[in-house]
Parts: structure tokens; sequence; C-alpha cells
């Protein structure tokens, strides 16, 4: 490996932290590059997401697409109800102020693997996990 290549990030910059970070709501992105000899040069860029009125009605009317989605294909689903008691669970959880990363993250993961079998309400659920990271 040439001694161009054994630069780390904090030697380039002279310090920092130049990945990505994701905590809570907040996402920290900074320079990348990727691949031999590859470089970015730029600034940070953080993107927040406040969890607004916008994102939270997006979560709602996802919510109310699975439900629909699970009753119209119910016969499809190895398991009839615990995709509905996972998605009233977490339907629960996002209704507090401060939502429980894990609970949700789990109930997610859950209904994502009840909904597997059946596209649509798989769509519908991937759809939804997406919305939910944006609060």
């Amino acid at each position: 490996m040439s001694e161009e290549n054994r630069h780390t990030p904090d030697a380039l910059s002279g310090g920092g932290n130049y990945g990505v970070q994701h905590y809570g709501g907040r996402s920290s992105v900074g320079n990348q590059a990727v691949g031999p000899g590859a470089r970015a040069v730029a600034g940070d860029v953080t993107v927040h997401a406040d969890g607004g009125a916008q994102e939270r009605a997006r979560v709602g009317e996802l919510i109310r697409l699975v439900e629909r989605l699970l009753e119209e294909h119910r016969a499809e689903l190895p398991e009839q109800e615990a995709p509905r008691v996972e998605l009233r669970r977490l339907r629960e959880e996002l209704d507090e102020s401060e939502p429980e990363p894990g609970v949700v993250r789990r109930a997610l993961g859950r209904l994502a693997r009840f909904a597997a079998p059946v596209a649509p309400v798989a769509a519908a659920v991937a759809e939804l996990t997406r919305a939910v990271g944006g609060l």
C-alpha cells in the first residue's frame, strides 16, 4: 500500500468524523469517497428530521394502508392476528411523545417478517419503515 493510501480521514483533514452518523432523528453526512484513490472534498451536510406534522401524517396514512392490506390479504398470510398485534403496538408507540426507537424497530421488523409472503403487504410495510425512519 502506498503512503498516499494510508492516510485516514483524520490525517487528511486535521481531525473530525467524515462518515455517516445516525442518532435519534438526526443524520449527519460528511465527506465520503469510495474506491482506490478516491477522495471527497466538501463541507459537512446535516439533515435533521423534525418529526413534523407532514411526516406524521404520512406515517398515519401508511399505517392505515398496511391495516387495509392485511385485511384484504388475510387468507394469504400465514399468521392472521399477529401482524395486527404488531401494527397496533407500532401505532401505540408512535403515538407516544417520545417513541422508543428499539420498540419501533422491533415492531417494524416483526411486521415485515409477517408480511413477507404477500408482496403488496410487504411493499407497504417497507414504505412504512422508510417513513418512520424520517421521524
